[in-house]
């Protein structure tokens, strides 16, 4: 008696209040006249299970993006139907966000039109979302159940996982995927979502940004039936940009700052065999040696630009959010502070050792050695105090961007003053 009380309860609470949970799935269409009505049908039929899952209502909306065939028709002919409509096409991810904000359910899931996504899934993602308290559950297709995808798009797709993965610092497999449910009150952190078929991989990049817990598990996946919308080289690319113009927007001093520490690290590779060939006495440089040192130089200049340029900006998004500076290019601190808080000192060593070097070796040139041997340690000394003047100019540019970004927080701790004892 008291388990079927239990059941019979769901999410009533003492009071005698029952809070109803929703699941609302969109599914954006057009031109999909063939598939509509069985994929909606599939979606529908998963209602009956869903209560096992702690979902009590299930509410299906399909927006048409402007369709030029049946499809308004035919959907409006399905019970349990929600019709909403395009007047123009406006795209697949636009068609999405006005199921989103029509949604009423706790819960928004989506899939595609065509059949590829298996709506029989949906009851083990929103297991997988209120047992593991996720924001957001992705329906993987590249984690290991059985898939028709084919090569190219498989490909396409491990390579947009990585570079999202590279760029969030966190491990996904399945960035694109069109099967997700995740909480409606989220939306406000991953908007704004572009128009596109890029909203999936923009709202990956987004999610993970945020801090939200996304969590993936397999579903199975079936190749489309008839031509795909999709077009491997214009969308690849663009899916490609917005998942590294999204990052840059969070942290972009991860990708900027990997360019530069790359560069300079090829620089300084290259400037190691030249010290190492002067010191064993070679002075005159060949073509492809004369290359090598001036790539060396720019590399050496353009490396510590990059970097600087990336945590200036990561001092702009704090300074624009109105958060605290995201740290480091791994998402943690290089040293006991992130690197760009000790450009000042290595700035003014540098300065000091171009200062030096220029000096000792116009000394040496003034006391007769000759310009053959002295001019690689002038060129190098030269460079080696303007990416020192670089570097303490981008510490003074990120020590205002820094006082500007927590001067709210210091006013807020001014104006409550201290903590002080009365008599």
């Amino acid at each position: 008696m008291d388990r079927m009380a239990a059941d019979w309860s769901g999410g009533c609470d003492r009071l005698g209040g029952c809070e109803m949970t929703t699941l609302s799935v969109v599914i954006p269409a057009y031109n999909e006249e063939d598939g509509i009505a069985a994929v909606a049908q599939r979606v529908l039929s998963v209602r009956p299970e869903l209560p096992a899952v702690g979902i009590d209502e299930l509410e299906l909306i399909v927006v048409d993006d402007g369709s030029r065939d049946r499809t308004p028709e035919i959907v409006r002919s399905l019970p349990g139907v929600r019709l909403l409509c395009h007047k123009v096409n406006g795209g697949y991810g636009a068609a999405l966000k006005t199921g989103f904000a029509a949604a009423r359910g706790e819960w928004i899931g989506f899939l595609d039109a065509d059949g590829t996504y298996p709506p029989e899934h949906f009851p083990a993602l929103c297991r997988v979302a209120l047992q593991e308290d996720a924001d957001i559950v992705i329906g993987s297709r590249m984690a290991g159940a059985d898939s028709e995808m084919p090569a190219v798009r498989r490909l396409g797709n491990f390579i947009f996982a990585n570079l999202v993965s590279l760029v969030s610092a966190q491990r996904i497999t399945d960035s694109a995927s069109g099967m997700r449910v995740f909480k409606k009150s989220v939306l406000d952190r991953i908007y704004p979502l572009p128009d596109g078929l890029n909203l999936t991989p923009v709202m990956s990049t987004r999610a993970l940004h945020e801090g939200l817990r996304m969590v993936e598990t397999p579903i199975p996946y079936s190749e489309r039936k008839g031509r795909s919308k999709l077009n491997v080289v214009r969308d690849g690319t663009r899916f490609a940009q917005s998942i590294v113009w999204t990052a840059l927007t969070y942290n972009p001093v991860r990708q900027l700052g990997l360019i530069g520490l790359a560069s300079l690290l090829i620089a300084a590779l290259i400037g190691v065999v030249f010290v190492v060939q002067r010191l064993r006495g070679v002075t005159e440089l060949s073509s492809l040696g004369i290359f090598a040192l001036s790539s060396a130089a720019v590399l050496a200049v353009a490396g510590v630009s990059i970097f600087s340029l990336g945590a200036t900006f990561n001092y702009l998004v704090a300074l624009f959010h109105k958060q605290p500076v995201r740290q480091g290019v791994w998402g943690k601190p290089l040293f006991n502070a992130p690197l760009e808080r000790h450009f000042g000192w290595l700035g003014l060593v540098a300065m000091l050792l171009g200062i030096i070097g220029g000096l000792g070796s116009l000394i040496l040139g003034l006391n007769g050695w000759p310009q053959t041997r002295l001019w690689f340690w002038q060129l190098l000394s030269a460079g080696t105090g303007l990416v020192g003047l670089q570097l303490v100019v981008s510490w003074f540019i990120m020590r205002a961007l820094a006082e500007l970004s927590e001067r709210e927080v210091r006013v807020a701790g001014d104006l409550l003053g201290r903590e002080v004892s009365v008599g």
